[in-house]
Order: C-alpha cells, then sequence, then structure tokens
C-alpha cells in the first residue's frame, strides 16, 4: 500500500495530468483536495487528448475511484458536462468509480460573474473567471452552499437565497445583475439528482480506503507558488496548493502520506499576473510558447515562459516536503545551442539561494544563471536503443543537474504528451509494493 501526494511545484500547468494518469496504473482512487473548475489537466492517450477540469486525472484508467473532496469548490454545471463526456467514451460507468464530497461547497453562476467583473477593474490579478474566489469567499462567510444540500430541496433554496443576498451588493457595486433565484434553483436541482448516486463522505472513503491498503494518490491542482498562505500573495489562488493541503482539503491525517512527488516543467511558465523573476520577454520565450504550446486548458491565455528557476523550486520542494521531482516536456528544449538555469538571486549585494515572499524583494530580485549546453535531438544517435529510451548526453546532464541544485531525486522524466513518451526512474507505488 502506498499514499501518494503529487503537487505542482511551480506556478501550475507543471504537466500534472499527464503524470497522475501515468502514475493511476498502480492506484486504486486518486482524489482532489482544492481548487475548482479553474483547474485544467490535460492528458493524451493513444493520440487522443483530453482535458478534465474537476474529474480527477485518474479518470481514463478502468477500475480507479475518481474522487472530488471536500475542500474543493464544484462548478455543477462542469462537472455534470464532464460526466457526460467521460460517459460517452465508456468511463464513469459504474457509481463506485466517481465520489462527490457532499461538504464541498459549490460555486455559482453569479460567483462566476462577479469574479469576471472584478477581472475587468484595474488591478486586477488575472484569474480564471470562474468563480473560485468569491466562492471561497461565500465559504468563509458561513454563506456557501454545499453539495449535500442538493439532496435537500428546502434547505438548498434557503441557502441559495442567502448566499445571494450576501453577494448581492459586491455584484451591484461592481455593475452586475442579481440571479433570477427561481431559476437557479430549479435548474441546479435537476442537475443534482445526475450527481446524487456519487455523493457521499469522502473523507470516510479515502480513510477506509487507506485502511484496507489501497494504493490512494491524491492530485493537486495548481501550484504551490499559488498558494494562498504561502505564494506570491496577492497573486495566487484562493485555496491550499501544498501537499499539505490534501489533508485538510481531503480530511485525512498527515502520518497517512507516504511520499511527495513534486512536478517541475523543465523551464517555467505562469499564466496572470504577479512576479516572474526568470521571465523572458524575447524570442526565446516566444520559441518556448509556441514549441510547448504554452496556451491555458481552460482559457486559452498564452503562458509567460521563461528559464527553469531553482531558488522558487528550493522553496516549494520545502514547502510541501517534496521527495521526487517529475520532470516534463523536456523535449521542448531540444534544439536549443544553450540552455539557462537560474541558480541563485541578487538582492541588494546579497545572493539568495531560495525565492523571498516578500512582494517588494521578489520584485527586485535580479537572476543569477549558468549556462550548460543544449542538444540538437534528445535521443542519443536520434534513436532510442533496444526499445529503450537513451537520452542525448547534454539532456542527461541537465536533468542531472537539475535534481543536484535541488537536492532532491528524479522520479521520472516525460519526453512527450504520450502515455508512453516517459523514462521512468522511481515509480512509488512499484517501488513500496516491492519491498
Amino acid at each position: 500500500m502506498a499514499v501518494v501526494v503529487v503537487v505542482g511545484a511551480q506556478w501550475g500547468d507543471e504537466g500534472k495530468g499527464k503524470v497522475v494518469d501515468l502514475l493511476t496504473e498502480h492506484a486504486d482512487v486518486v482524489a482532489r483536495w482544492g481548487g475548482g473548475a479553474n483547474a485544467g489537466h490535460t492528458i493524451v492517450v493513444e493520440g487522443k487528448k483530453y482535458v478534465t477540469h474537476l474529474i480527477p486525472s485518474g479518470v481514463l484508467r478502468a477500475g480507479v475511484t475518481c474522487v472530488l473532496g471536500e475542500g474543493m469548490v464544484i462548478d455543477l454545471r462542469t462537472l455534470v458536462e464532464e460526466m457526460r463526456a467521460f460517459r460517452s467514451h465508456g468511463l464513469l460507468a459504474r457509481n463506485t468509480d466517481l465520489v462527490v464530497a457532499g461538504r464541498a461547497h459549490l460555486t455559482f453562476p453569479h460567483h462566476r460573474e462577479l469574479d469576471r467583473l472584478r477581472e475587468e477593474q484595474p488591478g486586477a490579478i488575472g484569474t480564471t473567471r470562474r468563480g473560485i474566489g468569491p466562492t471561497y469567499e461565500s465559504k468563509a462567510s458561513r454563506t456557501g452552499v454545499r453539495v449535500e444540500d442538493l439532496l435537500r430541496p428546502e434547505r438548498f433554496r434557503r441557502n441559495v437565497e442567502r448566499n445571494v443576498a450576501y453577494v448581492a451588493g459586491a455584484l451591484v457595486r461592481n455593475g452586475g445583475a442579481l440571479p433570477d433565484v427561481d431559476a437557479l434553483v430549479k435548474e441546479y436541482l435537476a442537475l443534482g439528482e445526475e450527481i446524487r448516486p456519487f455523493v457521499q463522505d469522502a473523507s470516510r472513503f479515502l480513510y477506509d480506503a487507506i485502511r484496507a491498503g489501497r494504493n490512494v494518490l491524491f492530485e493537486g491542482a495548481h501550484g504551490v507558488l499559488l498558494d494562498l498562505d504561502h505564494g506570491t500573495y496577492p497573486f495566487v489562488t484562493s485555496s491550499s496548493t501544498t501537499a499539505g493541503g490534501a489533508c485538510t482539503g481531503c480530511g485525512i491525517g498527515p502520518t497517512s502520506i507516504d511520499t511527495v512527488i513534486g512536478i517541475v516543467k523543465t523551464y517555467a511558465t505562469r499564466v496572470g499576473n504577479g512576479p516572474f523573476p526568470t521571465e523572458l520577454n524575447d524570442q526565446m520565450g516566444e520559441r518556448l510558447r509556441e514549441v510547448g504550446t504554452e496556451f491555458g486548458s481552460t482559457t486559452g491565455r498564452p503562458r509567460r515562459c521563461g528559464w527553469l528557476d531553482i531558488p522558487a523550486l528550493r522553496l516549494t520542494c520545502r514547502l510541501s516536503g517534496i521527495r521526487a521531482l517529475a520532470l516534463t516536456k523536456l523535449d521542448v528544449l531540444s534544439g536549443l545551442d544553450q540552455i539557462k538555469l537560474c541558480v541563485q538571486y541578487r538582492l541588494a549585494g546579497k545572493i539568495l539561494d531560495e525565492m523571498p515572499l516578500d512582494p517588494d524583494d521578489l520584485a527586485a530580485v535580479e537572476p543569477v544563471f549558468e549556462t550548460l549546453p543544449g542538444w540538437p535531438a534528445l535521443f542519443a544517435d536520434g534513436a532510442s536503443s533496444a526499445g529503450k529510451m537513451q537520452l542525448h548526453p547534454a539532456a542527461e546532464r541537465y536533468i542531472a543537474r537539475i535534481s543536484e541544485l535541488v537536492g532532491v531525486p528524479l522520479a521520472l522524466v516525460s519526453v512527450g504528451p504520450g502515455r508512453d513518451q516517459t523514462i521512468v526512474k522511481d515509480n512509488p507505488f512499484v517501488a513500496r509494493n516491492a519491498r
């Protein structure tokens, strides 16, 4: 049995969908603990692309139970759309394939509208406009509506009315209109019937799965640098994105976790506003964006691109107790003569080995780069040897240098979007089960 937490170790978009899908070959349960439909995890299987926003990436594996935990905020329209889409492909065929936490909070259209209106004001932080922040505000104000309320129509109406009353002032101040409560209640109660068979106590389900010796994988959304408490505030998301969030967002004790894997893109990207020390506003940044197809799977927005930031990675490894790294998109760097790594920062005459989180300090840092040789083609001699992918020596040196600088070993290296385009160095489920 193994309990593994997977987190994004940058600003999100690290390739968590592919890595989680790969690891779930040996998992029985995959659970998400935070965020909502602002996440976008892309998986490519046999050339077909799937994008999930709410349902965990384990959905493509037969026999795996996908869990939406209590810490999530769930857009019911999006969830039902995803369920219908996956069922059309023969997935989620059994009621045991999905668990939706009754205590998770619901995102409503008026949350999305408020998010949109705020993003059109000066000083916007660059959200996905999916209503995530306003939903967590409702939750914190004790005026939120939970999934389990859908199962009790009178209570659901009462709580929706209370929530609309709470949001009304902000909507009107920002130029928005109040929702039609009657229409909203009618629509959501109908959608609620579609998810009724899956609603239960997700925390207890996970507890029982762990006690039964099942392999459980916790899938993080976004990245550690977007954590509400420990990220680049205020340019962060509204939930906990560190490994500790798996405990609070799914109701499991920290002693249940066996290991934490950090997903790291071999360069850096960021969506929305906020500090980005290694950002490239030049042809190289554009090249990374185009070759890496760096456009948001949720919003379609172009991502800001830059060199890999080791001080930031040291911070995220410390915050989440990361024990192994999964590197993604190594193939995007092929063809470059030289590749740079930010290994330190310089700030007011001092050298920093870890990213500072004071916003003024972070805005003022100067990245210190180390230059490594690139490689013309990713694989040695232009092909694989005996069916086993052999990386170009310069590519091997690059990934080894990342591991050395961070002080964390590699679990796997992704060299393309497909499942088979992966070099696995240490599968945590296989290794643990073999002992």
